[in-house]
């Protein structure tokens, strides 16, 4: 393996390159953000550096995106009687109770977590987990079966949905693959700031970049995106 770099923006790539038997250059970045270079013995250092050069665009863009959608390290919680934990756009209080019969439960203002064990730390994190995200699950999907009749007539084919914790995105629109990536943090925002979301990435099916075009198409399906974006952005607490 070969260590090399390019300048490109003011930016510097860096990149391993491997030499073996292969016929064309080929690029490829790893999900921890290394860039790797395979290439024939014959292909000389000038050209692959010149090759990393051209997609350095496209590296950077990738690399970013790498970065935004990398598990993200929770505050420690010791899932006991009187923790706070957002919801759906509300503070609930967690209250812990032995039970033979394990499960959570939501009401009044309480998350309530039934456990065997109340000592029993990494029950109550997997119990809490997995209801959480089932939670996720059942409401995002419920989200994009309303918000995907306003594109559907635009020839828009269903996206699957796929969930992730992410650093600085609510979304992410994968056209190659027809799937949105949805932040699981969005758990924590009211309904109506989950749909602002699915729509937004679902519009992207038809417009790529953030355009004029982009945000008056948001607008004449959702004139008051703009409100639910900043509830989302400034009261929604991200507990990264």
């Amino acid at each position: 393996m070969e260590f090399h770099q390019v300048e490109y923006g003011g930016k510097t790539i860096s990149f391993l390159l491997e030499r073996k038997n292969v016929k064309n250059v080929n690029l490829h970045i790893k999900p921890d953000m290394t860039v790797m270079v395979s290439a024939n013995e014959k292909v000389p250092l000038d050209f692959i550096l010149g090759f990393v050069k051209q997609k350095a665009a496209w590296i950077l863009k990738n690399i970013q995106f790498f970065e935004d959608v990398q598990p993200v390290v929770q505050s420690e919680k010791e899932y006991v009687s009187g923790e706070s934990f957002k919801y759906l756009g509300k503070q609930y209080r967690l209250r812990v109770e032995e039970s033979e019969t394990e499960g959570v439960k939501y009401y009044r203002g309480f998350i309530y977590l039934y456990v065997k064990d109340k000592k029993d730390h990494k029950r109550k994190e997997k119990l809490f987990g997995q209801w959480l995200r089932n939670r996720a699950e059942i409401i995002f999907n419920e989200s994009l079966e309303k918000m995907y009749p306003f594109i559907q007539k635009y020839n828009v084919n269903k996206p699957k949905l796929m969930i992730r914790k992410m650093k600085s995105r609510w979304g992410s629109c994968l056209r190659d693959s027809n799937a949105i990536l949805l932040n699981f943090e969005l758990i924590k925002a009211p309904k109506y700031c989950i749909d602002y979301v699915v729509l937004h990435e679902l519009i992207h099916f038809l417009y790529k970049s953030h355009d004029q075009q982009f945000y008056n198409f948001l607008t004449a399906l959702m004139p008051d995106w703009k409100q639910r974006k900043s509830i989302l952005d400034e009261e929604v607490v991200r507990e990264l």
